[in-house]
């Protein structure tokens, strides 16, 4: 684990599995470390075990709903006025809905919080992480953007949705935001990269209520990543002296790998930066 003394990082979906152990991980290694989650008393809970398991006393619970964005300004707003830099953002939450579902915008909810929600918050803490001494973004997103098609004509997937064509979209476009935002940081000390973190079995996709998914897990459960294996990418990225000046890239086990062709399409990731600005009311002159 590299040395994070002194450094402020926020990491999204803290509170549990990857964003959990990514927080503990981070914060053994010496950084503050604010949980963003959704749910208070889930927060709580894991803050509690982030303390108990990491040693430290640097890690903070706020609360972040991805699918609303008035949460998503309330949250940056505090977090500014609290704090005058950000060192590291890990995006790391993530939704699998197995039906159509919305945000309390209207969105197609894998769309609605892997992407805007996240291309919201970090357009919002773009200033702390300027004055960071060297900022970075860390978007967590899947080798299941292989599959993916950005469907900028239907993007809430009213025509036609099933949960992979959901999924792959909004993790395609975790890539697309990479590239397009690494473009625009350019001559900026904030990098920008994506990666993959492997199969982790976690409770993602499995449906609180009616526990739908529960037996995929336990029949899938010996082929998958543990928590902590599947946040190695991300605290690597967040944390490691060798990727200061690498921005824009995608990695899978701490290495840059391969994307499909759409992924480095620049003139797809612009389309998609200019629709996702218009959906969440953000205007940037970086970059026109």
């Amino acid at each position: 684990m590299n040395d994070m003394t002194g450094k402020i990082i926020i990491v999204t979906g803290a509170n549990s599995g990857m964003g959990l152990a990514t927080t503990v991980e981070l914060a053994k290694g010496g950084g503050h470390v604010v949980m963003a989650c959704r749910s208070q008393a889930r927060g709580e809970a894991a803050l509690r075990q982030a303390l108990q398991e990491s040693g430290s006393s640097k890690i903070e619970l706020m609360t972040l709903d991805l699918g609303s964005f008035d949460s998503i300004r309330v949250f940056a707003s505090d977090f500014k006025a609290k704090y005058d830099r950000l060192d590291v953002l890990v995006n790391n939450a993530g939704v699998v809905t197995l039906k159509r579902e919305l945000t309390q915008d209207g969105y197609e909810a894998m769309m609605g919080v892997n992407h805007l929600g996240h291309f919201l918050l970090t357009n919002e803490l773009l200033e702390p992480l300027q004055r960071a001494r060297q900022g970075r973004v860390v978007n967590v997103s899947s080798g299941a953007h292989k599959v993916g098609s950005v469907h900028l004509d239907d993007p809430n997937l009213g025509k036609g949705f099933n949960v992979v064509k959901g999924y792959a979209q909004s993790k395609l476009a975790n890539i697309l935001f990479t590239k397009e935002l690494a473009r625009r940081l350019q001559p900026t000390k904030v990098t920008v990269n994506a990666l993959h973190p492997g199969a982790v079995s976690t409770s993602i996709g499995v449906n609180r209520d009616t526990g739908f998914g529960k037996a995929v897990h336990k029949l899938l459960g010996p082929f998958f990543l543990t928590a902590q294996e599947g946040a190695r990418t991300a605290i690597y990225l967040a944390s490691s002296p060798e990727v200061e000046h690498v921005t824009g890239e995608y990695y899978v086990k701490c290495k840059p790998a391969k994307t499909t062709e759409k992924a480095r399409d620049p003139k797809l990731a612009a389309r998609l930066w200019a629709w996702s600005e218009q959906q969440v009311g953000w205007k940037s002159d970086k970059g026109r």
